[in-house]
């Protein structure tokens, strides 16, 4: 399905224009849009823009068509693209579309094309080019923001006996840390819920066998009210282990080494809402350690 068309009353310069490939915001979504570009000859058009649906504003300069997803395509495009760039290059095409940019759709077909176009040489050394450097330098951050999940999820024990965790990152990072955890905690049920995507990522492990862990799942609509403040479904053990860490925290800091500046930069301050030992204590002077 297309937008209506351009109203001919206005005088607008064709050189002007541009065409917008507009694709489902998903990994699949943007491979059928990239299978399109190469079905339709549309891979020489300077002008050419492949855009998440989510992320479009409508405009008199462009000229949008919406690519439906195809999986079976799709495939095609992904078996192609990793005889071409390989692993590492795959994994850069991932994260970079995790990030989520306004652009990522154009930019990682730009690199696609300049990998079709020189099949023997390894383009994702080529920082030259303006749209691979765009994707390494996506693909850094990106990294950075899943190493900060790793660190500063902290979960809360409910009453259901699962252990559940709110953030907000920058990047659609919980298809890339849902293994760090599976892997480390396969002995308890856990969850982690991303509050700007709306959806998260569970793990039972009843379902899980000595040689294997259980396959995490997705989960969406969650109780707002219950993501806004889980203090209502807190087992009666939380609030304990909330005290304990949070006196924990409070021995092991020594004042006169204090370095509030170095500490925002390896810790920002983004993340401190869900840490538990970022909360009020009230009795953390009792708690200090005399020295």
């Amino acid at each position: 399905m297309s937008l209506p068309a351009q109203n001919s009353t206005y005088p607008i310069n064709q050189t002007l224009s541009s065409a917008v490939l507009l694709y489902e915001p998903i990994f699949e979504g943007w491979l059928s849009a990239v299978f399109y570009v190469y079905a339709n000859k549309l891979q020489n058009d300077k002008s050419l823009q492949l855009t998440a649906q989510n992320c479009y504003t409508p405009s008199l300069l462009s000229q949008a068509t919406h690519v439906e997803t195809d999986k079976d395509k799709a495939e095609r495009v992904l078996v192609k693209l990793n005889k071409l760039l390989g692993r590492s290059g795959m994994r850069n095409l991932l994260w970079g579309f995790l990030s989520e940019k306004d652009h990522i759709g154009t930019t990682l077909f730009q690199v696609v094309k300049y990998a079709i176009d020189y099949p023997d040489r390894p383009i994702m050394q080529d920082l030259g080019n303006l749209s691979v450097l765009d994707l390494v330098q996506t693909v850094k951050s990106v990294g950075r923001e899943k190493h900060r999940m790793e660190a500063f999820v902290r979960f809360e024990h409910t009453t259901d006996d699962i252990y559940f965790a709110r953030v907000e990152p920058d990047f659609n990072v919980l298809p890339l840390i849902g293994e760090h955890f599976r892997q480390r905690y396969q002995d308890q049920h856990w969850a982690i819920y991303d509050l700007v995507r709306g959806y998260g990522i569970f793990y039972d492990k009843s379902q899980s066998t000595a040689s294997h862990p259980a396959a995490l799942q997705t989960i969406t609509g969650l109780d707002d009210a219950v993501l806004r403040d889980p203090t209502s479904i807190h087992s009666k053990d939380e609030a304990r282990y909330q005290r304990f860490w949070q006196g924990y925290f409070t021995n092991v800091n020594i004042k006169e080494r204090k370095n509030p500046r170095l500490h925002k930069q390896y810790l920002p301050q983004r993340y401190w809402k869900y840490l538990s030992e970022k909360q009020v204590l009230p009795n953390a002077e009792h708690l200090q350690k005399r020295r």
